[in-house]
C-alpha cells in the first residue's frame, strides 16, 4: 500500500513537471499570430525543440504538418493553416535564432554550438538575464568566440 502511494505521487509529480515544461516552451515561442495555437496543437505531443531546430520552407513545413495530422494531431483545417503560417514565418530558411529563448536543440542545430556550449549559453542567460547583442555571448565561458562571430547574422535578441 505504501509503495502504491509513492508510485502515485511520483506519477503525479511527473505529470506536473511535464505541464510546467510545456508552459515554459510555450512562453518562449516567438510572438505572433498562431503562437498559442502552436503551443496547444504541437506541444501536446513533443517539446518546442523538436520544431525549433528546423529551418524549412513553406512546402517542407506543410509536409511536416501533414505528417503530424497523420500521426493524430487535432485541429481544424483553418487551425492547421495558421500553424503552417506561424512555422513558416518563424522557422523558415532565413529565420534567425532568438538566443534569449532558444532551447538547446535550436542553439545546437542552427548555430552549430556543441551540447556543452548550448548548456553554457542557457545557464548564463538564466543566471544573468537576456543577451542584448551577439557580443554578449562572448562573456559565456566555454563558448568558442570565433563560432559566435561567424553566426552573428543568424542571431536575434
Amino acid at each position: 500500500m505504501v509503495l502504491m502511494r509513492i508510485f502515485l505521487c511520483l506519477c503525479l509529480a511527473s505529470v506536473c513537471l511535464a505541464f510546467a515544461a510545456d508552459d515554459r516552451d510555450a512562453k518562449r515561442l516567438p510572438d505572433g499570430t498562431g503562437k498559442d495555437l502552436v503551443a496547444r496543437v504541437c506541444l501536446q505531443c513533443h517539446g518546442a525543440g523538436n520544431f525549433r531546430k528546423a529551418r524549412q520552407n513553406r512546402q517542407e513545413w506543410a509536409d511536416t504538418v501533414a505528417d503530424m495530422i497523420d500521426r493524430g494531431a487535432k485541429g481544424t483545417d483553418d487551425e492547421f493553416e495558421t500553424v503552417l503560417d506561424y512555422l513558416s514565418q518563424n522557422f523558415g530558411p532565413n529565420s534567425k535564432v532568438n538566443v534569449n529563448t532558444a532551447p538547446l536543440e535550436e542553439l545546437k542545430s542552427i548555430l552549430g554550438f556543441t551540447v556543452e556550449e548550448s548548456k553554457a549559453v542557457i545557464a548564463y542567460r538564466d543566471a544573468n538575464g537576456p543577451f542584448t547583442q551577439w557580443q554578449d555571448l562572448q562573456k559565456v565561458d566555454g563558448v568558442d568566440a570565433k563560432k559566435i562571430e561567424s553566426k552573428k547574422d543568424s542571431m536575434a535578441f
